[in-house]
């Protein structure tokens, strides 16, 4: 498709799915994100698809390892308590060296919380979706159109490097209506050399697995995982750059945070300050090479965030005390407003921070 049409986040994500090849969706509606799920329930039967409304988070994890083995596309979506639920799951999915796609549209926590938009999850997605030594592919879309594009990413990166990778979205996000491209689909392919769909004596049997009593066999296998997280690290870092390049004062923002951080660059700008913005889109890998070539000039950062300060300990283990790092954050389902981002930014121009 080359028109655009304006669709719901919750609803592009599920269109966009669809278009990168994904016939099969394992869920468990919660708010802010149960349209995804209400819009798969509709399209999938009428394209030869799977949608299945599973008991619970933890069946519907487990239902999307399972698909993965078999070498399909496969997702499923959720918000900030399901993902709790599902962490045993993705730990078995990373152990499986298996693809699947999960999307998160956050809300406020913790405990049940609120169903208004939040971004504190940034902790689960980067450093401890479950247990055990691993990482997925987390990328942060700003954008409902950057949504629908990095869903296709997010797929073929995860067959790539045969991993998890996750959509962190937000209520925000998910439930603004925006114009859209969708991207032309793609036929979905299951033929993969590791699945395990029955080899017909036409190729050594698969096992997809992610026990192994042999402490040895664990390590080893681990070490290859992190030897491949580190290629990931140097070749698959995303991030936006804006007006950065003469900033006194560099905010880094992301998903609907950075929205509201580019607003109040602008107003900044306005008033004679030398603001810039620096928006990961990848925050795992973090982009740390974005915000490292800047050290040397800007005179100060501040994190902008939809939580009490998570982003903003890897903003500060990369800037290592060169330089201060603020934070700025609103937190309970509350947005923070371009008002209120530009205040913090002149009073670091004014050294009050």
């Amino acid at each position: 498709m080359s028109e655009k049409v304006l669709m719901k986040g919750n609803e592009a994500i599920a269109e966009a799915a669809i278009a990168a090849g994904c016939r099969h969706f394992f869920g468990y509606p919660i708010t802010p994100q149960t349209e995804v799920a209400a819009y798969m329930s509709k399209r999938m039967p009428k394209i030869g698809g799977v949608y299945l409304q599973a008991e619970s988070e933890v069946a519907s994890i487990n239902m999307v390892l399972g698909a993965g083995a078999a070498g399909v596309r496969v997702m499923t979506s959720t918000s900030s308590p399901g993902i709790s639920l599902m962490s045993e799951g993705i730990s078995y999915i990373a152990g499986s060296d298996v693809p699947c796609l999960i999307v998160n549209v956050e809300r406020g926590g913790p405990g049940l919380g609120g169903i208004q938009p939040s971004q504190s999850d940034y902790f689960q997605a980067t450093r401890a979706t479950g247990h055990g030594d691993f990482h997925m592919l987390v990328f942060a879309p700003s954008t409902v159109q950057e949504t629908v594009d990095l869903i296709s990413d997010a797929f073929d990166l995860g067959d790539k490097y045969r991993m998890p990778t996750m959509i962190l979205s937000d209520g925000l996000l998910g439930q603004m209506m925006e114009p859209v491209v969708l991207p032309e689909p793609k036929e979905p392919t299951d033929d993969k050399e590791w699945s395990v769909r029955g080899h017909q004596g036409k190729r050594p049997h698969n096992v997809v697995n992610s026990l192994y009593i042999d402490p040895a066999v664990l390590e080893k296998l681990n070490f290859e995982r992190f030897e491949k997280y580190e290629k990931i690290k140097e070749t698959e870092q995303r991030a936006q750059e804006y007006l950065v390049d003469d900033a006194d004062i560099i905010l880094v923002a992301f998903g609907a945070s950075s929205r509201i951080a580019h607003s109040a660059v602008d107003a900044a700008r306005k008033q004679g300050i030398k603001a810039g913005l620096i928006r990961p889109i990848t925050l795992w890998p973090f982009p740390e090479k974005a915000i490292e070539k800047h050290v040397g000039h800007a005179k100060a950062f501040l994190s902008v965030e939809m939580n009490m300060g998570q982003m903003v300990e890897d903003v500060r283990m990369i800037v290592a005390r060169r330089k201060p790092v603020h934070f700025y954050g609103r937190t309970g389902g509350v947005v923070p407003t371009p008002k209120e981002v530009l205040q913090q930014i002149v009073k670091i121009d004014g050294g009050e921070l």
